[in-house]
């Protein structure tokens, strides 16, 4: 495998600096691995590189110094950016409030020819491929050499959506790093997605390039661009595959989430909530890389599969890839996770959706197939003998506050037993029963429905803190679930595109953490509605208002 080669033009970059930084960086040690340069109005210049930062000189810096380098640079863009023509280097601006640059951020952009290494088997498939990763890991760099290599090695048509001239450099000539491809810049920012449309209709494209898919319309373009047949190469903002799960403005681009509400039966079968959450369609990107180094990359080999393993509560298993030292890309797969560290699903009360047990396709590995057991037993319902009360009742209860509750017609079934005090006197065999197999047993006055609502949720919260007592596991789960993220927000966008936009009305949301209200008064705030907090201790919820 050829070792990879890297070209920076750094010279022409620091020719544009301040003398005392061209001098601070003049050794080529300190070039190395020099990922940006800060120069900030009366302070210090600042080299940063990966995992630590170095002061450039003592002497602070003046009006002046920044007016020398915003001289050279000449004119910013609309998104505040500049660059050097033929060359990748972003240059940002920091501005005050009367527009005046006070803040400099200068981007050492790259060239890294060998890369594409890592994913080029992927690259035949001809499947459209997602890059995510922390930002300065490296997903614009392995996004021009893949361009390349789409456009000169597999003769593609490529084109490349520039935003700021973040992949092909400043100027009306691309960089040489895209080889063959072609390049349409993007004016703003904000149109990237009409530009992404733009391309597949006037250019007859086989590959299109994105850096940064960031917006809900470029989302949607996406899936519109993968729906005619294009391949697509893209950048997202997350670390993780579970990270655009929870983003809703990005999950379409892996398949989107919806709730789904099960009959019966089978949420008796699958043993779950009658309200689960399931992937809506097929994803945009049928592969997806996680970059969690320049050298170490986690594959996905298929997408679809993975969000159902994650919405089951079972842990994606992707390829990992490494680079080493000598060039030699080693692959192996992903250990399964042990079981004290597996991520259980437990019940959630009061019908609060949680993640689905949704069919998957048959399991390829032993590893993989023995997750199963300790997902459906962490999902138990509690199961309950009513003595001497109706059932139309407490199966009205149930459903209504979508309880974990499984109602048996004996003792010997039963986790818990709930009776009338009355019926408890007069059939004594069932309390014998109860005693002898150490069930609990609750008594109440009446039958009315918020008494038995109550009962329910103490049998629920004594049966919980058992499981908690003997397995570990279950208490990692519980809390885990208890502030699940993901079925709060899902809960927020149906009422806000079900009921407060369609209809006018406000809704009140379940009780939740402070942490999952907070996003979702966010999530809120995105459609232009007003929020506002309701209640006490663990039953304060968010409260949406129609505009």
């Amino acid at each position: 495998m050829a070792p990879q080669r890297v070209t920076d033009d750094l010279d022409r970059l620091l020719a544009l600096l301040p003398e005392v930084v061209q001098a601070a960086l003049a050794t080529a040690e300190s070039r190395e691995q020099l990922l940006e340069v800060v120069l900030d109005l009366g302070r210090v210049p600042e080299a940063r590189y990966p995992g630590q930062v170095s002061a450039l000189g003592n002497q602070p810096l003046e009006r002046a110094d920044l007016a020398v380098v915003v001289e050279k640079l000449g004119s910013f863009g609309g998104d505040n950016r500049a660059g050097i023509e033929r060359t990748l280097h972003r240059i940002s601006a920091i501005r005050n409030r009367t527009g005046t640059i006070v803040g400099l951020t200068c981007r050492v952009g790259r060239a890294v020819f060998g890369t594409v290494a890592m994913v080029r088997d992927l690259l035949d498939s001809g499947e459209s491929l997602l890059l995510m990763g922390r930002p300065g890991v490296g997903k614009t760099t392995a996004l021009r050499e893949i361009a390349r290599v789409l456009a000169d090695d597999l003769g593609k048509r490529v084109v490349v959506i520039d935003t700021s001239n973040e992949i092909a450099g400043d100027g009306d000539i691309p960089h040489p790093a895209i080889g063959g491809a072609r390049r349409m810049q993007v004016a703003r920012p904000e149109l990237q997605h009409q530009v992404m449309i733009e391309a597949v209709e006037n250019h007859m494209p086989e590959v299109i390039v994105i850096d940064e898919i960031g917006t809900e319309l470029e989302a949607q373009a996406a899936r519109t661009i993968a729906e005619r047949g294009v391949m697509l190469v893209a950048t997202a903002h997350g670390n993780a595959i579970e990270n655009l799960i929870k983003n809703p403005t990005l999950s379409d681009l892996v398949g989107g989430i919806q709730a789904v509400t099960l009959g019966d039966e089978e949420a008796r079968r699958r043993r779950t909530q009658k309200t689960v959450l399931e992937r809506a369609a097929e994803p945009t990107f049928a592969m997806a890389v996680e970059m969690h180094s320049r050298h170490r990359w986690h594959v996905h080999r298929d997408v679809a599969r993975t969000v159902d393993m994650l919405l089951r509560g079972q842990v994606g298993r992707p390829e990992i890839r490494e680079l080493g030292a000598d060039g030699q890309l080693q692959r192996q797969l992903e250990s399964a996770p042990a079981p004290a560290a597996r991520e259980a699903v437990a019940p959630r009360p009061h019908g609060r959706p949680r993640l689905a047990a949704a069919p998957l396709p048959e399991l390829e590995d032993a590893d993989a197939a023995s997750e199963l057991p300790a997902v459906e037993a962490a999902a138990a319902m509690l199961r309950v003998y009513g003595a001497g009360l109706s059932l139309g009742p407490l199966e009205q209860v149930v459903r209504a506050r979508q309880l974990p509750v499984e109602l048996v017609g004996s003792v010997e079934l039963a986790d818990a037993v709930l009776s009338l005090r009355q019926h408890l006197g007069r059939d004594p065999h069932v309390r014998r029963q109860a005693q002898d197999l150490g069930l609990p047993i609750l008594v109440l006055k009446s039958a009315a429905p918020p008494q038995l609502q109550r009962a329910l949720e103490r049998l629920l919260q004594r049966h919980r803190e058992g499981q908690a007592q003997k397995d570990p596991v279950a208490v990692a789960a519980c809390s885990a679930q208890a502030d699940d993220a993901l079925a709060g927000l899902e809960e927020c966008r149906l009422a806000v595109e079900q009921v407060v936009l369609p209809h006018g009305q406000p809704v009140e949301l379940l009780p939740r953490s402070e942490r999952v209200r907070l996003m979702q008064a966010e999530l809120a705030d995105r459609y232009r509605l007003r929020s506002a907090v309701f209640g006490r201790g663990v039953e304060q919820r968010l409260r949406l208002f129609p505009v």
